[in-house]
């Protein structure tokens, strides 16, 4: 008689890419190589949520999974439209949440597709998940020689290494991370007035010092050598209320369902992560060494191929589909900003919203006129628009919060 596996882990991703099958492939490789496919302790089950509007995909572009690569994994989920009204009607059913409750937890955007990832694994009694995006590979790039030099890593079995002694492991994150490109600075726009802009519209996650280094390398942010050869997690200490997390090389431990917490962002904003980032008080959050190469721009998936480049492009702010990738990242970042403040610096956040449209009032002209794109100016009206709806968006973050609890309340008396 087999003997069942007994560490169940949960493999995550929140997907809309077509690149999603060969992002999977590459991954699957990577935990046989590492022995976690042969190890007969640990069973690995996968749990996708996919939308099918993002950038118009089929469901058969999540579901066609190579038989070769089923055999290597113990389950597979896909998380649909339909699959996720089936979870809201039980959870009716069972009197557990109603109707407007649910479509606070598994609404719209990038934190309701999070949820059903971790909804879907706790209900399955998951032991673990780890989340992983469809643009990242495990690998990592360095550039202390004169070319590039990668390096394969093995993220899943890093984190299972850590996870038994946290609440959340995060790892590192190298390649094509910032949506800010190369840029050389004039009499349009000095380093001054982009230095004030970023830290107007960016999170203290961001700091200047390192955005500069990395745009002087072409937009590539690098690997630290010293992480890479380390085998010491770092715990996460807080800093202005929150200890900070990335949303994808993430494990979430899952053993105790009422210490979990789910996603949130503002209607239309990114930040999941770092509204969970500041839930994270009483919780231990560890940093692991592994990191994930993340293509940003989607132009390394040759990588999958294994073709390993010596140089690594320079992204300029030359073409429009560059220009357009960094204003939706300014539309995002400035939608989520004064929740981020309200939450973190509630004191003086009054004061910081009026420090940030001042700012924006002097750098935006000039951020318009060095991109030729006068759409930039939107950005003043997006903080306007959200720094109105701050309170309503706090009492949604707060309701999210209680309406999961209420769900992982139900799991952990009926599991």
């Amino acid at each position: 008689m087999q003997k069942s596996k007994n560490i169940k882990v949960g493999i995550g991703f929140a997907t809309g890419r077509k690149s999603f099958q060969r992002v999977l492939r590459t991954n699957i490789y990577n935990w046989n190589e590492s022995g976690l496919v042969e190890n007969k302790r640990i069973s690995l089950n996968l749990f996708v949520a996919y939308d099918l509007n993002y950038h118009n995909t089929k469901i058969t572009d999540y579901t066609n999974v190579h038989p070769e690569l089923v055999e290597q994994i113990d389950s597979s989920k896909f998380i649909g439209s339909i699959a996720i009204q089936e979870e809201i009607d039980y959870l009716i059913r069972e009197n557990v949440i109603n109707i407007d409750e649910a479509r606070m937890i598994f609404g719209k955007g990038y934190a309701a597709k999070r949820n059903a990832v971790l909804y879907h694994a706790i209900k399955h009694n998951m032991d673990y998940l780890v989340f992983m995006d469809d643009d990242e590979y495990p690998m990592a790039v360095t550039n202390t020689r004169k070319t590039a030099t990668w390096e394969g890593q093995f993220v899943l079995s890093n984190h299972l290494k850590y996870i038994t002694q946290a609440d959340i492991t995060h790892g590192n994150h190298c390649g094509y991370i910032s949506p800010i490109p190369y840029m050389e600075f004039n009499d349009t726009m000095t380093e001054a007035d982009f230095r004030s802009f970023i830290e107007v519209i960016s999170n203290d996650i961001i700091n200047w010092d390192t955005l500069k280094t990395v745009m002087k390398n072409g937009g590539v942010t690098y690997a630290d050598t010293k992480i890479l050869t380390s085998d010491d997690a770092i715990e996460v200490q807080e800093t202005n209320h929150a200890k900070f997390i990335s949303g994808a090389n993430l494990c979430i431990n899952l053993t105790d369902s009422r210490r979990i917490f789910p996603f949130y962002n503002p209607p239309g904003a990114r930040g999941e992560d770092t509204f969970l980032s500041t839930c994270l008080s009483e919780r231990k959050v560890l940093h692991v060494p592994c990191y994930t190469f993340h293509d940003g721009f989607s132009t390394y998936n040759h990588l999958l191929e294994g073709v390993l480049p010596i140089r690594l492009k320079f992204i300029k702010a030359d073409t429009k589909q560059i220009t357009t990738r960094f204003y939706n990242a300014c539309i995002g970042w400035i939608r989520y900003k004064p929740l981020l403040l309200y939450i973190t610096q509630p004191d003086r956040y009054g004061e910081k919203i009026e420090e940030m449209r001042e700012q924006l009032k002097v750098t935006l002209p000039k951020i318009c006129a060095y991109f030729g794109q006068p759409d930039f100016i939107n950005v003043l009206a997006e903080l306007e628009k959200y720094h109105k709806n701050v309170e309503k968006h706090y009492r949604d973050f707060l309701e999210t919060k209680r309406i999961w609890a209420k769900i992982m309340e139900h799991f952990a008396h009926h599991q």
